[in-house]
C-alpha cells in the first residue's frame, strides 16, 4: 500500500456512501486538500468492499447503513480480525449511538465522524486516520470503552510479562487509551511529536497489535489502565 506520507504522494481516499449527495459533497471537500485525493466512490458496501480490494486506498469514509451490505459488515471484511492487509476505514453516519461506534470499532474502524461535522474536521479525520494518530474524541472513548470495553475481543494473546514496556512506555500507552493524540501526548510528557511516534510504535511492536483502536482496547481488558 503506498505510504500516506511519503513526499509528493496524496493520501489516497475511498468514499463509500448511498447518498448521492453527500457522497459529492465528500469528494469535493476531499478534493480540494492538496495532500488528499479521491480515488474512487461507491453507493453500496458490496461495491465499497469490491473497490478497495482493487484500489487498495490509504483511507476509506464508510456510510453505516447502505444497501446490500452496510457498512459495519464491509468494514469487518476489509479491517477485521484475520485479515492480512486491512484498509483504514473512517465511519461516517447520522447517529451517535454508543452501539453503532462499538459496532464499528470491533468490525476494525479507525475512527468515527458524524455526518454534521464541518468540512474541516472531516479532512482533519481523514488525515489523523491516514497517520494512525487518532481514534475517538476523549470524551467519546471513555464513554465506549466505560460501556462496551469488556465486551471487545481484539487481541488473540493477553499481556505477556516475557516482553515488558518500559515505564514510558507504559505512559504513552495509558495516555492513547484516554483518547490523547500524539500532540496531547507531547505536551503532556515534554517531549517531541517524533519521540512519541517512536513510543507509540513500540508500544504496538511489543504487544502484537495493529493500530491505537487495538491499543485501548487492550489496555482496558488487561487492566494497564482503570476505567473512568
Amino acid at each position: 500500500m503506498p505510504d500516506p506520507q511519503a513526499a509528493g504522494s496524496p493520501t489516497r481516499v475511498l468514499v463509500c456512501d448511498d447518498q448521492s449527495i453527500i457522497r459529492a459533497g465528500y469528494v469535493t471537500i476531499i478534493d480540494a486538500q492538496p495532500d488528499l485525493e479521491v480515488v474512487g466512490q461507491a453507493e453500496d458496501g458490496r461495491t465499497g468492499v469490491e473497490l478497495a480490494r482493487r484500489l487498495r486506498p490509504d483511507v476509506m469514509v464508510m456510510d453505516i447503513r447502505m444497501p446490500l451490505l452496510d457498512g459495519i459488515a464491509a468494514t469487518r471484511l476489509l479491517a477485521g480480525p484475520g485479515v492480512e492487509d486491512p484498509v483504514k476505514v473512517l465511519v461516517v453516519t447520522t447517529f451517535n449511538l454508543d452501539e453503532y461506534v462499538y459496532d464499528a470499532l470491533r468490525a476494525g474502524a479507525s475512527g468515527f465522524l458524524l455526518k454534521d461535522s464541518r468540512p474541516h474536521e472531516l479532512v482533519a479525520a481523514v488525515r489523523t486516520v491516514a497517520a494512525g494518530e487518532a481514534l475517538l474524541a476523549p470524551a467519546v472513548t471513555r464513554r465506549l470503552i466505560g460501556r462496551f470495553g469488556s465486551r471487545v475481543r481484539v487481541a488473540e494473546r493477553e499481556w505477556d510479562p516475557a516482553e515488558p514496556l518500559t515505564d514510558r512506555e507504559r505512559e504513552v500507552l495509558t495516555l492513547i487509551a484516554r483518547g490523547l493524540s500524539n500532540a496531547e501526548i507531547a505536551e503532556a510528557l515534554t517531549i517531541s511529536h517524533e519521540t512519541v511516534k517512536t513510543y507509540v510504535s513500540r508500544v504496538l511492536s511489543k504487544l502484537g497489535l495493529r493500530d491505537r483502536v487495538q491499543v485501548v482496547v487492550f489496555a482496558y481488558q488487561n487492566g494497564l489502565v482503570s476505567g473512568y
